[in-house]
């Protein structure tokens, strides 16, 4: 940018000037004073959402198979703006974890928050994937990086009211005893040659409701802001008020950006000069300003670094220069970065993978296929091959843990057919998008590939990964989730589904939460009308199983989704239907690697370079078809309408009988 070569220009003059005055006067001028008190300029370099992105990625551009990201490219831009601004902030807005196979030591060794010690960050905050490790894990995660990683702010969390609850208070302890050990604070105050800036932490609502397994009461974010800010404004002589917030903004094609969590904030709590907003993945090429208060964001996995410059102008301080620097091919990796990094691969493997009979770097498939890059994955409604194959997966990996068999499935085939063994098999597989965190190059796929794909999560074994769950849903039920993935996951992209057994239409032109039609379970041979009463085996990991449960609270009531057990009767615990091979839990990516690794020929077959018609579109205004099958939705809506019809006709009634009169 222009503002870059300006400032070079600005630093060999000023390097030029202390030179002069050097020989001049013989004396040591301080340079970086110069450059913070004299300029009146805030130099903040910012991520969010790495989600242990800290190998470069591999990803397709232009036809070309190209590395991204990293945290070897993230210390060469880094160290590229310190050159201009020596004194800058380094700050990052949460779910700095979980997402890569450095994730699978996080408890033990904290590579995550060790490493962006080592880069130099100074402050985060906890986003809603650190406590996907649950009280336990993210408690050892902190005792390890003591005194080794950068500051942890969360102000936000409700301490007093969890450590009262009956139910929560245990664990919550744990995970307190080594909050305070770290030294997680609400706000910190960093100094850099006398710029003093204020930073505080928050998880948001949204954020909140995706971490299940958090076990904390969260206050409300925006009150806690206008609390912690007035605390600050009282306390500390500060310049300037920074939010590392993990609240969000745009997540999904629908959503407003006036309506989000984080705009929201800026309005509420006109105090804070500038807002690193992280959870929605969202990138702001520019800041979004609210007032006096300025929103920033640069996407997820370190495909950018987020440079902003702030300059004092009255009271506040506006925003100079706003950068989203790409960590494309163009960035050499750090060596020193990649020295340390190694050291933790090593672990990963010993310490892991090595207990599937797997290392990180090993080939599972050759794939000729062209899959859609993971942030082009459900964009719209429809079926994706991709989706398809991960969930059959699932019923793969199910058939090998239970010596059981799928109808239509030989081996180094598909296994989408109905899973039959003595422990219960499966009839449906579901895997929503919001689990799905990667894609598959051509090439070779190794098992990290496998394991990216579905990264998320921890087990009740206290390893890394999702396990599988088997709950059962009736055909009703089974009728609400096409329903949700329908209807609701056009505004809610996370709740887009692919399944495995479960087959439908819908058509865009239908009633909201009425255009699902011609449901159908498949069992591998053929398609069946769905049984209302019946009870259907499915299977889905730990965190979708949960996810699902909630859909009925969410649509207040509307759409009914209650898992049970196979007697019938609704779970209470999902740890307690976790699917075991012998006495490991069958996790979700290992289920993709040895289905993968089940191919004949070790090619992904040509069965996934298509759709296969498990999800088919009917775009039609055809009478026949806008009302066939309707639910009781469409019966309500029918039901509000004739009452209206009857209303307007009494009001009709009515005027002309005094008109008579």
């Amino acid at each position: 940018m222009k503002q870059k070569l300006r400032s070079r220009l600005l630093a060999i003059c000023t390097a030029l000037s202390c030179g002069c005055a050097m020989l001049l006067a013989g004396s040591m001028i301080d340079t970086e004073s110069y450059a913070a008190t004299d300029t009146g300029e805030v130099s903040v370099i910012f991520t969010h959402d790495m989600h242990s992105h800290m190998d470069a990625d591999r990803i397709s551009k232009d036809g070309k198979v190209v590395e991204t990201g990293g945290f070897g490219k993230l210390k060469t831009a880094m160290d590229e703006v310190r050159a201009d601004y020596p004194d800058s902030f380094v700050l990052d807005g949460g779910d700095f974890s979980m997402g890569t196979p450095y994730q699978t030591i996080f408890s033990r060794e904290a590579s995550e928050l060790k490493m962006m010690k080592f880069l130099g960050y100074e402050a985060t905050t906890f986003g809603n994937h650190e406590f996907d490790y649950r009280a336990k894990g993210l408690a050892s995660m902190l005792q390890a990086a003591v005194g080794k990683g950068p500051q942890l702010l969360s102000a936000n969390i409700d301490w007093e009211k969890t450590l009262k609850d009956g139910s929560l208070k245990d664990d919550a302890k744990i995970l307190k005893e080594a909050c305070d050990t770290y030294g997680v604070k609400d706000y910190t105050v960093l100094d850099h040659d006398g710029v003093k800036m204020a930073v505080f932490g928050l998880l948001g609502e949204s954020a909140v409701e995706y971490a299940p397994e958090s076990g904390l009461i969260f206050k409300d974010a925006q009150q806690t802001a206008k609390d912690v800010v007035n605390e600050i404004k009282d306390k500390e002589d500060v310049d300037l008020i920074v939010c590392i917030s993990h609240c969000g903004t745009i997540e999904n094609e629908a959503d407003k950006l006036e309506e989000s969590e984080d705009y929201q904030l800026a309005e509420n709590v006109p105090d804070i000069d500038l807002i690193v907003s992280g959870h929605s993945h969202t990138t702001l090429d520019e800041p979004v300003q609210v007032g006096d208060t300025y929103l920033a964001s640069c996407g997820s996995y370190n495909t950018n670094m987020g440079h902003v410059v702030l300059k004092k102008d009255g009271d506040r301080y506006k925003i100079k220069d706003y950068e989203l620097v790409p960590l494309d091919e163009s960035v050499k990796g750090d060596a020193s970065v990649e020295a340390e990094l190694s050291k933790y691969r090593n672990l990963v493997d010993e310490e892991y993978f090595s207990q599937y009979g797997y290392s990180v770097s090993d080939t599972v498939v050759e794939n000729r296929i062209t899959f859609p890059d993971s942030s082009k994955i459900g964009l719209t409604q429809g079926e994706e091959p991709l989706g398809n194959l991960l969930a059959d997966s699932y019923k793969y990996a199910i058939m090998q843990a239970e010596k059981g068999s799928v109808k239509g499935y030989e081996t180094g085939g598909v296994a989408s057919g109905e899973v039959t063994s003595d422990q219960g098999g499966v009839q449906v597989t579901i895997v929503p998008l919001g689990v799905i965190r990667g894609s598959f190059l051509q090439g070779s796929v190794t098992v990290a590939d496998a394991f990216n794909i579905l990264s998320l999560g921890y087990g009740k074994d206290g390893q890394a990964g999702y396990p599988l769950v088997r709950a059962y849903l009736t055909g009703k039920e089974l009728k609400a989730v096409a329903e949700v993935d329908a209807s609701v996951s056009n505004f809610m992209g996370v709740a887009r589904l692919y399944c495995s057994g479960l087959e439908y239409s819908w058509n865009p032109h239908r009633l909201m939460l009425n255009r699902a039609v011609d449901i159908g379970y498949n069992d591998g041979i053929s398609v069946t009308e769905l049984d209302d009463d019946q009870l259907y085996s499915v299977a889905a990991d730990l965190y979708s199983c949960q996810m699902l449960g909630a859909v009925k609270d969410k649509s207040a009531g509307i759409l009914k989704i209650e898992p049970k057990d196979a007697e019938g009767n609704p779970i209470t615990n999902y740890e307690d239907h976790i699917i075991y091979d012998g006495d490991k839990e069958v996790k979700a990516w290992y289920a993709v690697a040895s289905y993968l690794d089940s191919f004949a020929d070790d090619q992904i077959p040509s069965y996934y370079s298509k759709d296969q018609g498990r999800k088919t579109e009917i775009d039609s205004w055809s009478p026949v078809e806008i009302f066939k099958q309707p639910n009781k939705i469409a019966g309500m809506a029918v039901g509000v309408v004739v009452i209206l019809v009857a209303i307007a006709g009494g009001i009709v009634w009515i005027v002309k009988r005094k008109k008579k009169r």
